[in-house]
């Protein structure tokens, strides 16, 4: 008796495919988009620095002005009711 696989089995190689799930919705729809990312200029990216450290020095005056001024203080809290 020979130890391992037997020469008589039937060699059955055909995978069983799966059926192909058709996309929906957006993914149907980008399905043969192509995408690429370009990298922002030197413009734009002095742009939205710009927007950034202008918001900030705006908040930075703003609670300076709620700390230091009462009025300004009685107005936000009382706004925020």
């Amino acid at each position: 008796m020979v130890k391992g696989f037997s020469e008589n089995e039937d060699k059955n190689n055909t995978e069983i495919k799966e059926p192909k799930k058709e996309k929906k919705g957006l993914a149907a729809f980008l399905k043969d988009k192509k995408f690429t990312y370009t990298l922002p200029g030197k413009k734009q990216i002095n742009i939205f620095g710009s927007i950034v450290l202008g918001l900030n020095m705006i908040l930075i005056l703003l609670v300076i002005l709620y700390l230091k001024n009462q009025e300004f203080h009685d107005f936000v809290f009382n706004v925020g009711r």
